[in-house]
């Protein structure tokens, strides 16, 4: 229970952000639920006079259509041919008086008297406002959908009844199709609709967006709440429920975290009498907790196959993101004019920043503040369960994130700034790419949300991170033949982070600069592996795409590399002629590196990762020294 007392804790810190408007990246709007509310699609707007008249309709825009609406604990989870109202905006078999008599199918009972009946009650209760007033004025007269037709926004056939499809033979009478049958995917039937309150003199606020409307419900429907059990989250007599929110990740999203409706089979049966013996939580906390739930996965919640990855504080809801790699850390941190020098950033600057935004986050949290880490998917569509959940303290979770940040880093060239320009990051990679490093881009979304998760208690709990991962990742690695340059150059800087901080956790590990010092066979390898294709690479020129011997042989040279070394010493040879005194150097380098190999370690077992962190390094430190050199030269010019 305590994931859903720190969610409605963490309601209860945001209450002044209750029914504020917020937009996505993608534009899409969405808020922190008032209780005893929940959103709807709607696809029909209807304005009202005050007066009780109508006034006009539209249509709505799919990238408007998202409308905040109260909603009873029946209607909040009403299926099927259940009759359950929503107190308010709802679909037209409900709202409309006259649905019946133009043709609408009911099954059993007319959903309007249910509908009708219960805004009655809201409109005729001190609560009510005056919006709420016009609105059952006008849908009392029941002539909705008359007015619906008048205004051409609904459509009907030569016996005045509604067209239920929508085909050629209507074409031919009424000509290009109506809109409303592109908006509504069951027909106009199934349109959902909203209601408006215009006013000449004033300009009021939208009904679902005005806060006075949210209070006048939430007043209505408190006095029809159950009798009161202890709440086992907060410890409190408090009115209780049964019926638990769903639409958690999305509008269309059925599964629910709690539900206990089936009285007949094993849910709780055989162990408890009733649901309410398992667990009884209060219709308040119930509400607050999902409400919150639901605003932080669209605020800050990560989402892959549906699978959510959360992580929040209490009191300050924004908190570094255990997927995010060091490089959005500090992008995300600094200011615009900072960002432009991120690209000269030496490997100790960026680590060194990056640590500074870690800490960052130390001042803006309160002393007291814990941090929350959830992640959530569903078995089936109406099932959700919480796969992880851990709350420990904002210091502890900093040092754990500072530590995977400072361990598990390289440098890493493949992401870009928001200019689109290339830059290159020394830090940890986000965990969607180490996922993509180990399995391929092509990669489901099922086995990257699993790696992500299985990737968490490495960062969480300082766990080492899986085997299976790590040597995926060093398997790609080692095949570059197999993937395009840019996927490979990728890989190989991930599989360097995974296997240094393997090393690290040993007291082994290595920096990216090259240790000259080692005599560590595996890493000595690699480091010939690197001066071959470097020395190659500069014989072959700019202009040529092809790849070295030294990268085609990679995969073999991994696996035996005594005997393949052979083969590709032996191929540098024209390369080595082609560049005369200008190979000097390599060539010189080579002999060098091989000279500390001892006669016992030349040999055809197989190679270490500590190969590709000699490969890296070596290629690294001889393209530096490159550019050092053009720049020198171009300045002398």
């Amino acid at each position: 229970m305590s994931w859903l007392l720190n969610l409605y804790e963490t309601y209860q810190a945001n209450l002044d952000r209750v029914g504020e408007i917020e937009r996505k990246y993608n534009g899409q709007e969405y808020t922190l639920l008032p209780i005893s509310h929940t959103t709807q699609n709607a696809h029909i707007e209807v304005s009202i006079t005050e007066d009780g008249e109508f006034h006009s309709a539209r249509l709505i825009e799919k990238n408007d259509a998202s409308t905040l609406i109260p909603c009873t604990e029946e209607s909040a989870s009403r299926a099927g041919s259940k009759i359950a109202p929503y107190p308010l905006h709802d679909k037209l078999s409900y709202v409309a008086g006259d649905f019946v008599s133009y043709g609408g199918k009911i099954k059993n009972e007319e959903p309007f008297s249910h509908y009708i009946s219960q805004l009655e009650k809201w409109a005729k209760s001190p609560y009510a406002t005056e919006k709420v007033k016009s609105i059952y004025d006008y849908l009392k007269k029941r002539t909705l959908i008359r007015d619906l037709v008048n205004s051409g926004i609904l459509q009907v056939d030569v016996n005045n009844k509604l067209i239920d499809k929508w085909d050629k033979n209507y074409e031919k009478a009424l000509g290009e199709k109506p809109a409303i049958f592109s908006l509504v995917a069951g027909g106009q039937e199934s349109a959902f609709i909203r209601f408006d309150v215009y006013s000449p003199s004033l300009i009021t606020e939208k009904v679902w967006k005005d806060k006075r409307m949210y209070e006048s419900f939430i007043n209505f429907y408190s006095e029809f709440l159950g009798g009161k059990d202890l709440c086992f989250v907060k410890g409190d007599l408090l009115p209780a429920t049964d019926r638990h929110a769903n639409k958690i990740r999305n509008a269309a999203d059925k599964a629910k975290l709690i539900s206990a409706n089936d009285s007949s089979g094993f849910t709780f049966r055989g162990r408890f009498n009733k649901a309410s013996e398992a667990s009884s939580i209060s219709y308040e906390v119930s509400q607050k907790a999902h409400n919150a739930l639901k605003w932080l996965i669209n605020y800050q919640g990560k989402v892959v196959d549906q699978r959510v990855f959360l992580v929040w504080g209490n009191e300050n809801t924004e908190i570094i993101n255990t997927n995010e790699d060091s490089f959005s850390i500090l992008y995300n941190s600094i200011s615009p004019e900072l960002k432009k020098e991120i690209k000269s950033y030496t490997h100790e600057r960026f680590a060194h920043e990056v640590s500074k935004a870690i800490d960052g986050y130390r001042n803006e949290l309160s002393t007291n503040e814990n941090v929350s880490i959830l992640v959530l998917d569903s078995a089936t569509t109406g099932r959700m369960a919480v796969l992880y959940y851990r709350n420990m303290d904002k210091e502890q979770y900093l040092n754990r994130l500072k530590s995977w940040h400072a361990t598990c880093a390289w440098l890493h060239r493949y992401r870009k700034t928001a200019e689109n320009e290339p830059v290159q990051f020394f830090g940890a990679p986000a965990t969607k790419d180490i996922a993509f490093a180990a399995y391929g881009p092509k990669a489901s979304d099922k086995v990257v949300k699993g790696l992500m998760e299985r990737i968490l208690p490495c960062i969480i709990d300082g766990k080492q991170v899986p085997l299976d991962i790590e040597r995926s990742a060093f398997s790609r690695a080692t095949n570059p033949v197999s993937m395009e340059k840019w996927e490979w150059e990728k890989t190989l800087s991930i599989a360097c982070a995974l296997i240094n901080k393997k090393l690290i956790n040993k007291g082994e590990g290595y920096g990216v600069s090259l240790d000259v010092e080692s005599k560590d066979r595996d890493y000595l390898f690699g480091r010939l592996l690197a001066i071959a294709d470097v020395l190659e690479r500069r014989a072959l020129g700019v202009e040529e795409t092809r790849s070295t011997n030294a990268i085609r042989y990679m995969n073999s040279f991994s696996r035996s590399p005594a005997r393949t070394w052979k083969t590709i010493q032996e191929s540098l040879q024209p390369y080595q002629a082609r560049l005369g005194t200008k190979g000097l150097y390599l060539s010189k380098l080579i002999d060098e590196v091989a000279s500390q190999l001892t006669l016992e370690d030349f040999n055809n077992r197989p190679l270490s990762g500590k190969y590709l962190l000699g490969f890296y390094s070596q290629r690294h430190e001889l393209y530096q020294k490159k550019d050092k050199k053009d720049a020198a030269v171009e300045a002398a010019n």
